[in-house]
């Protein structure tokens, strides 16, 4: 099974709880106005791997110590064969080593959408962070883009860990950002206020610092 991978990292520490396994899925049907991942949108056969190569690099990546997954995109429900073979292959090394990482995805469809289309894969997930990004909304909870996004634990574990976060504030945590380094390039992962990539565009310029690609804009 072939699944299109954007890039992934570890560890991941803005998207979700603890130190996590970020898996951003190459390919967007939706693309909502102001995306901060544009990059991923368009459909790239180059960034096709097998899930099981996928799956051993999390493993060897993380050593099996880590809190969680999170898969974004791109929209990871554009790939449903690929993502449900992922999150089995994920289910499946929980449940080999005795591990209790959670299991975190978002998608811009509503999620009327995803349970009539999707209920299958949703029952493997333990939270979701569903709905399209809406620039015109705030920021104003934390992991989420805009203020329609809601968090919604879907397992036990989900909602064990995820309780206290559902209405939490995205300025009440600790940051909304981090930085990381793949050879030449940097990458900002995370859920950025309204002009915060531009406010870093700026302030690295005036350091003779420039962006030849940025992925917030096409």
């Amino acid at each position: 099974m072939k699944i299109s991978v954007n890039k992934a990292h570890f560890p991941v520490t803005v998207l979700g709880p603890g130190r996590r396994i970020g898996v951003w899925l190459q390919g967007c049907s939706i693309g909502c106005k102001g995306c901060v991942s544009q990059d991923t949108w368009n459909r790239d056969p180059g960034r096709d791997m097998s899930v099981a190569r996928l799956l051993s690099w999390c493993r060897q990546t993380s050593n099996s110590v880590l809190d969680g997954v999170t898969i974004t995109g791109g929209e990871p429900f554009d790939q449903p064969q690929a993502l449900a073979a992922l999150l089995a292959g994920l289910a499946q090394w929980r449940s080999q080593e005795k591990l209790d990482f959670d299991i975190l995805c978002y998608s811009g469809y509503a999620l009327t959408t995803l349970r009539k289309k999707h209920a299958g894969l949703l029952q493997q997930l333990d939270a979701l962070i569903p709905e399209p990004f809406v620039q015109a909304r705030p920021l104003t909870q934390v992991w989420r883009g805009s203020s329609n996004q809601p968090l919604l634990p879907l397992s036990e574990r989900g909602r064990q860990r995820y309780a206290t976060q559902v209405d939490a504030l995205a300025h009440g945590s600790d940051k909304r950002m981090q930085t990381m380094v793949d050879g030449d390039r940097v990458w900002y992962v995370g859920i950025p206020a309204r002009g915060d990539m531009a406010a870093l565009e700026a302030s690295c310029q005036e350091r003779g610092l420039a962006f030849s690609q940025v992925s917030w804009r096409s």
